[in-house]
């Protein structure tokens, strides 16, 4: 049975999403995340996902973090993007960090549905007129990224917890562990990304980040 998951913090998108899915796959299994943490919860208890829809815009992520969190450790789930933003360098990008297909919001339902097919049995689906021979990354931020698949699922959210300002207290809190623990993962994170602090760590993140003209629409 196909198992799929909606990442996309809009209510309204979310159902028209099911809708159309549930046109596609009427006997499959439907999950929904509003945000980075509650995708990641939902992956932890569904890691034999088919499919994930995933908004360019999660709350809680850097750009293309949750893209990387999901390649990196669920790489027997494919990804579809879904964004109003269809810029040629955020398709390559989202292609080079090995997302499976991308299609805009503003894509009809059929066309919205034909994607997902296409995605769920193994197929590519971008838009045409994008050549994604030419390298949307830079080698910068392509060190980010395999610097991101290293870390392990509990190293990743906290290391998006730093690059939102929260210090190891409220980390520990807000993941029911110590602060040792923490403290712990904090190392780690610092020796992957190759950094000593916490301002160069979310500078490391923010190099996943969407350039300012991108982050207009979701």
């Amino acid at each position: 049975m196909t198992t799929l998951i909606i990442a996309d913090d809009h209510p309204l998108f979310r159902s028209a999403l099911k809708d159309v899915i549930r046109q596609v796959y009427p006997e499959g299994v439907l999950e929904e995340a509003s945000d980075f943490a509650e995708l990641q919860d939902r992956m932890a208890a569904t890691p034999d996902a088919d499919l994930v829809l995933l908004d360019l815009h999660m709350p809680g992520a850097h750009g293309f973090s949750a893209l990387l969190f999901l390649t990196a450790h669920y790489p027997d789930t494919s990804v579809l993007m879904i964004s109003a933003n269809e810029r040629d360098d955020i398709v390559r990008r989202s292609a080079d960090h090995g997302a499976a297909g991308f299609i805009s919001k503003s894509a009809s339902m059929d066309a919205i549905g034909e994607a997902i097919r296409a995605v769920a049995r193994g197929d590519l689906r971008f838009p045409d007129g994008i050549d994604l021979a030419v390298p949307g990354v830079t080698s910068e931020e392509s060190g980010v990224a395999d610097a991101l698949s290293e870390l392990t699922p509990q190293q990743f959210r906290v290391a998006t917890m730093i690059s939102q300002g929260l210090l190891n207290k409220q980390i520990a809190y807000e993941l029911s562990v110590t602060e040792a623990t923490v403290k712990a993962h904090v190392t780690e994170i610092f020796r992957k990304l190759g950094v000593h602090s916490r301002t160069q760590a979310a500078l490391k993140l923010g190099q996943l980040d969407l350039s300012d003209s991108s982050q207009d629409d979701d």
